[in-house]
């Protein structure tokens, strides 16, 4: 059986960078710490860390065991904030997925409604690759996920997909750039230096062949996973970008930059995806109103 004693020693360790250091935060000595962890070594026959002049590094086993001793610490700490709080002051935990491909403008005003709540909530996101999250959604270390895609049919995970809504594109590119793309909209496209999203995105396949439809043929020159990272590089003038157009005044705003076009035959789609049993729960239900009531008002139910 796992000694979690060992494995906090090891986190400590991992965490503050040395011994010495793990001394002064535990209270310990050297060699109550260091062979706490030649024992943890020892019983799975697998190095942790490996000294390299001076310093420790973790090793490749260290880096793995790291992420799940993260996530077992973290939740004894607020357990234990948990029990030590009157019922009055108990906080709900709500904690969300969001695929990496998803827009941060996006996520931040589907989550804005459970600020809203009566009850106290606290609020843990986590980006991922979507296979990651619905990993962890199916273990219930997640509440839920959101994501441009439902739940894969493959997946042999119990869960719900709920729409979110959807909405139509726009194109958007500095002023400079503009000026020689901003006519004749989306034939003004052709030969234009356009940044698409990455391969991973749902939306790539639907405007690679709406762009084919049109016959049009822009010169691409960046393809991004993050929809944040394309941003920044249409901010600095690399080339035409997108962006969900229920979010057009606000990327215009923050990135000072010009709507070229827009379009509806390419539409983004947004899902919270839940295990069935976590359906009620108030951050989940405040998300899938807030959304239809605020951001995608022209979805039907």
């Amino acid at each position: 059986m796992l000694n979690y004693r060992q494995l906090h020693y090891f986190w400590v360790v991992a965490k503050t960078g040395s011994i010495v250091r793990a001394c002064e935060q535990l209270n310990l000595t050297p060699q109550t710490i260091s062979g706490q962890i030649s024992l943890l070594e020892q019983t799975y026959g697998l190095p942790l860390f490996r000294r390299v002049g001076r310093q420790l590094e973790l090793t490749e086993t260290g880096r793995q065991v790291l992420p799940y001793a993260e996530q077992m610490f973290q939740l004894g700490s607020e357990l234990e904030c948990m029990l030590r709080m009157s019922p009055k002051e108990q906080q709900i935990l709500f904690r969300v997925g969001v695929a990496d491909v998803v827009p941060k403008s996006i996520v931040y005003r589907l989550i804005a409604p459970t600020m809203a709540l009566e009850a106290p909530i606290r609020i843990t996101c986590r980006e991922d690759k979507l296979d990651r999250l619905l990993a962890d959604l199916a273990i219930q270390r997640l509440d839920l996920v959101i994501s441009d895609s439902p739940m894969p049919s493959h997946l042999d995970i119990k869960g719900l997909s709920q729409k979110l809504g959807e909405c139509g594109i726009s194109f958007f590119a500095t002023a400079l750039l503009a000026k020689d793309y901003s006519h004749n909209f989306p034939h003004c496209l052709q030969g234009a230096p356009l940044l698409i999203p990455g391969p991973e995105t749902v939306l790539r396949s639907r405007l690679l062949r709406w762009l084919a439809e049109q016959h049009i043929q822009p010169r691409i020159v960046g393809e991004f996973d993050d929809s944040a990272l394309m941003q920044a590089f249409g901010q600095s003038g690399t080339g035409v970008f997108i962006a969900p157009s229920v979010i057009a005044d606000e990327v215009i705003r923050q990135f000072d930059v010009e709507l070229i076009g827009q379009t509806h035959a390419v539409t983004e789609s947004f899902y919270a995806i839940t295990v069935e049993r976590k359906i009620k729960h108030p951050g989940i239900v405040a998300i899938t109103e807030g959304a239809r009531r605020e951001l995608f008002t022209d979805l039907g139910d």
